[in-house]
């Protein structure tokens, strides 16, 4: 990788902002989300960018703390040597915020915005809110009320085994003629096809993710024994697993995230793959902040996403957000038109919200 504007500096600052709703993880709860944010500098250019690697090696193998230390250790010493190809295996989601911060300065410098660089003509994009697995029944349908309320064009539920059709019949029965779609973070194995197949009796959009991120084989049998359309979502890591997945038959839908396959750049490909042989796509979120927002939001004005994606108001997640905040518009969000990415953090909230910050000088 390498910068049409000359960059002297990267700085990596780590953010702590609370949280609207605690966030269930495999150890605990989370309330406060621990964000890096990639900076470049230059005599002219800026650019920011956010890491959405979470705090735990849980639901992906990269982590926030080792996505720092790859970028301090690797990512941006190679990219001061001028090194073209990736020098580490894995870790797309560092990969991703460097080449972010990267594009977004050029952007700014160009004066030209993400959605043009894009060639995006939609000035806007559907939102839909993702809603986690809920201590009642009554309590989620409370939930969805509220959020359909809002102007919410598409509701997702996660599921896992216990938790799943009888939650989705109520939520079904509540409000037939919702857009609803489930997400079961691959919680469930092929033996499940028969029980997974009670789904079909819901009109959803998709059932994303029932079986484990390396199972092609098992989603592609699922395929064939339910008419719930199959979106894949962790397993889809390149634009190379994604036609080997689609060829396959392993799924008619794919959710994509800038961060998982390790770069705007990568994103674009697998858009263009999956709208050239009539894939369904839409953009996935992983609790971003203002920056990773209108990164997402720009790429869902691509024409190839025909689904909302999980493009929330900033107030779903954040009491006050990094940047000015998005906010749903007739159930809409907005895509960003000024340079770059098109929003910068709030000064005030940057200054609250940051927990540390390390430079590191390209020029030695």
């Amino acid at each position: 990788m390498s910068a049409r504007v000359a960059i002297t500096h990267v700085e990596l600052r780590r953010v702590h902002l609370p949280l609207v709703t605690p966030f269930r993880t495999a150890h605990g709860v989370e309330t406060v989300r621990d964000v890096l944010i990639v900076r470049v500098l230059g005599p002219d250019a800026e650019g920011w960018a956010e890491c959405v690697a979470p705090a735990e090696p849980t639901y992906t193998a990269e982590y926030v703390d080792g996505a720092h230390d790859v970028l301090r250790r690797f990512l941006v010493p190679a990219f001061a040597a001028g090194e073209a190809a990736p020098v580490v295996k894995g870790h797309p989601m560092a990969r991703a915020a460097l080449e972010v911060a990267v594009l977004d300065a050029e952007l700014r410098a160009a004066d030209r915005s993400l959605a043009a660089h894009l060639g995006v003509t939609r000035a806007r994009v559907p939102a839909g809110i993702a809603l986690g697995i809920s201590g009642s029944v009554p309590a989620l349908l409370d939930a969805v009320e509220r959020h359909v309320a809002e102007g919410y064009r598409r509701v997702k539920l996660k599921i896992e085994p216990g938790w799943d059709l009888v939650p989705v019949a109520a939520v079904r029965s509540r409000f037939p003629d919702l857009a609803l779609q489930v997400d079961a973070n691959g919680s469930y194995t092929l033996a499940a096809a028969d029980h997974l197949g009670g789904l079909d009796e819901f009109g959803l959009l998709l059932c994303e993710q029932p079986l484990a991120d390396d199972d092609l084989a098992g989603h592609a049998a699922l395929a064939r024994r339910m008419h719930t359309p199959i979106c894949l979502d962790e397993t889809i890591t390149s634009a190379t697993v994604a036609a080997d997945a689609i060829e396959r038959g392993a799924c008619s839908v794919v959710n994509l995230k800038v961060g998982r396959v390790g770069g705007l750049a990568e994103a674009v490909r697998i858009h263009d793959h999956c709208r050239a042989r009539g894939v369904a796509l839409w953009c996935g979120g992983m609790l971003e902040t203002g920056l990773g927002r209108a990164l997402n939001v720009a790429l869902a004005a691509l024409p190839g996403f025909t689904l909302p994606g999980d493009l929330s108001a900033s107030d779903r997640y954040f009491h006050e957000d990094l940047t000015e905040p998005f906010v749903l518009d007739d159930g809409h969000l907005a895509v960003p038109a000024g340079p770059g990415l098109g929003v910068s953090p709030r000064p005030e909230v940057l200054a609250a919200t940051t927990r540390s910050v390390e430079t590191l000088d390209l020029r030695r």
